[in-house]
This record gives C-alpha cells, structure tokens and sequence, in this order.
C-alpha cells in the first residue's frame, strides 16, 4: 500500500483504521472471503489494499488487479453512456423512449387484479429518459431479484414479466427484450412513484440504438478506452480468467457457499445480453478512474468524457417535488438507504445528511449486488471504491462502515 502523501490531506495512521477494520471483522472471522479499499483524495491515491482471497476453494491471495462482478455498479456507467448522447443533441430527458422504440408509445398502467381478470388504464405520459435513468418510468425488476431476499411490489405484474419470458439470460437482445417489456404494464404513473428496476437496461438499449453501435462497443470507444479502463468489459478473456474473483452467497447459517466458480463462470463467454444494469466486470483501479472522472466534472487525464453541467445535471436529485426515496417509492429492492437519498441520472445522492445520519453531504453513489460500493463526494474531493464479491448486498453495512473511519481521516 502506498503511503498517503502530504498532498492528500488525509491522516495515514487513521486511514490504517480501515485495515484493522476489514482484517479484525470481516477476513479473520471468514465472513467475506477477500476484499479491496481504494480511497483517493484530491486526485492522489491515499489509501489502497487487498485483503484475503479472491478464490478460497484454491487458496489464493487477493490480486492487486482482480476482476470483480460489478452488477449494478454497471448502471452509473451505462447512464453515463446514454448521458454522451444527449450532448451530441439525440434527445431531450422529456423525450419518450417511443421515439426511438415505437412499441413503448401506448403503455397501459396496472390497477389492480392479475391475469385475464387485470384492470390496467391508459398512462397520463409514455415513460421519459429521464425516467429511465431515474427509475421513474413504472418498470420493476419483475421477480428477478426474489431469489436474492428481494421482496416484491407487486406479485401480479411480475407475473406478467415471467409471463412474456421478460429476462437478461442467454439468447435474449437488447432488441427482444425491448419488445417484450412494451408489453408490460406499468407499476404506476410514470414520473409519481420511484422504483428500482429494468430501467438502465432499457438505457443500454436505448445507447444501442440511438448510436447504432453495439452496446459494447459504443462502452469500450466512448468510456473505457479514453479512460483507460483497460479491464473493463461484459467479458473476461480467457489470458484474464485466472484474474476473476469467485463468487460467494451468505448462506442461511451465514457461511459463505461458492455461487460462481472462475473455472467455470458465465463471464467466461460473451452474453448475447448486454446488461446496462448489471452486466459487467471491472477492477478498482478500473472503476476509480471512472469515479475520478466525475469528480473532475467528467474528464481525466485529458479525456473529456461528459461536459462539467452535464455531470453537475446527472447529480441533482430528480425526484419529483425534490422529495427522498422514502417518500418515492413504490417498495422492492434498493442498493440504498431511503430516508434523505435523492436519485438523479444514475447513481443516488444525500440531499438531507442529518435525516440520512450521514456525515457527507452531497456525496453520489451507487452499489452492486455483489457487495461492491463506490462513491464520490465533490465537496470534499474524494472518491472511494469498495470491492468484494458477497451475495446479497445488503448483508452488511460496508458503505456506513467505510464513511466513518474515512471521513475521520480527513485533515483538509
């Protein structure tokens, strides 16, 4: 670990806190396999290390440069993408998605009942951009997440997801998935209620479609590669395999069960679905960069990525009357605490830090399901990533955990 440097402002012997922490709590015990902390602090690197393994079954320390599944750590990446489009003049964030998905230009909203016997009424709007990238738009994840303690909103209108096969699993598109979720009713009225969902898939559709690149491309030629995100992709290339964490599920007796070998996994192949919501891998070097991106109002090392008011834009609490996630939502799962979080283009944000007991303010953030958290706090230019690979994400408090024993280490 590199020593932090007078320049960072931060306290080495605190910033060690962080190790005793990780090591005494969470690698002794076992309760997560291995982990990595990354704290940069005006743009130099303070604090960065690798504990435990990232492949028990075979015994094996922690990289420096593993590969980590990154699920929804995806979408802030995704809403970037489509975010690039907008200052090309491809649309407007009150445009509804059926100017570029025809399908979606008559949408009905539930009300109650299931099956034949459903009672769904016209929608007062088409679902927006802006309700894409906001989870404002009426979708849910339709059941997906139930496997993962995720409860659901509402048991009728999943039903009609399975019902049409809506999934992200091999052999559906960006192009059939589109299709099929058009003909889901919406949860509610889009732009009244906020629910975590499908949305930033259809924001990846949406970049596939408005570019007419594929997804992944327009990812590697627009992001990745002027970044230097190197390691970064839906894909783990067989010369980086031996780089891939595995993946663990906290069982019922809270022992750690191997739910996704390297050997193995499903990364190993590209997917026919890309999932701008979950789909790619990634490496704290790799994603730091992406958040140092923000930090600087959306260029690093020259590459200009997103103009300064676009990312300002995108961190803006969009809900509607300026109203938290406790007030917004329509239930299910999320990444985030509640109470005092807003949610602007992609990631949430703190608008109240004395409601959310937060000691940032103004900080934006996100998280995966496996466990992983990033975040990014202009007012103190910091940015902190945190990677593990623990299903479900909710198991512990690592985002709290982190914010106290980095924030304390702040000097100036």
């Amino acid at each position: 670990m590199p020593a932090a440097a007078i320049s960072t402002g931060l306290s080495t012997a605190r910033l060690e806190n962080i190790t005793t922490h990780m090591e005494r709590n969470y690698i002794a015990p076992g309760k997560i396999a291995g982990c990595q902390v990354a704290v940069a602090h005006h743009g130099e690197l303070a604090y960065f290390r690798s504990f435990g393994e990232m492949d028990r079954e075979k015994r094996r320390a922690m990289a420096d440069d593993a590969i980590f599944r990154i699920y929804s750590m995806t979408k802030p990446i995704t809403s970037v993408a489509l975010m690039t489009l907008y200052e090309r003049g491809y649309f407007q964030l009150n445009d509804p998605v059926g100017k570029f998905f025809p399908a979606w230009r008559d949408p009905r909203v539930w009300v109650s009942g299931s099956g034949k016997g459903m009672v769904t009424e016209a929608a007062t709007r088409p679902p927006s951009m802006l309700d894409m990238l906001c989870h404002t738009g009426g979708l849910t994840y339709g059941g997906a997440l139930a496997s993962f303690g995720a409860p659901s909103a509402s048991p009728e209108v999943d039903q009609v997801y399975e019902d049409l096969g809506v999934q992200r699993g091999a052999g559906e598109t960006l192009t059939s998935f589109m299709d099929k979720l058009a003909r889901v009713p919406l949860l509610f009225q889009p732009g009244e209620r906020w629910m975590y969902s499908l949305s930033t898939d259809v924001c990846g559709a949406l970049v596939e479609r408005i570019s007419g690149r594929p997804f992944d491309d327009y990812l590697r030629e627009t992001i990745f590669e002027p970044l230097g995100m190197k390691d970064t992709a839906f894909q783990v290339s067989a010369d980086k395999i031996d780089r891939l964490c595995a993946n663990y599920l906290r069982a019922a007796d809270k022992s750690l069960r191997l739910f996704d070998a390297p050997k193995t996994s499903t990364y190993r192949a590209k997917p026919t679905f890309l999932s701008g919501g979950g789909g790619l891998t990634s490496t704290t070097h790799d994603y730091l960069r992406f958040c140092e991106m923000l930090r600087r109002g959306g260029e690093l090392d020259g590459a200009r990525i997103l103009g300064p008011r676009t990312v300002a834009m995108m961190r803006r609490n969009h809900l509607k009357g300026g109203a938290d996630l406790a007030a917004m939502t329509a239930g299910g799962f999320s990444e985030t605490v509640d109470t005092g979080v807003g949610f602007g283009l992609g990631f949430a944000s703190v608008i109240d830090p004395v409601r959310n007991a937060s000691i940032a303010a103004g900080d934006f953030y996100w998280g995966g399901l496996d466990s992983t958290i990033f975040w990014v706090d202009p007012a103190e230019d910091l940015c902190v990533v945190f990677m593990t690979q623990l299903i479900p994400s909710a198991t512990f408090n690592f985002r709290g955990q982190l914010k106290s024993l980095i924030y304390s280490a702040i000097e100036r």
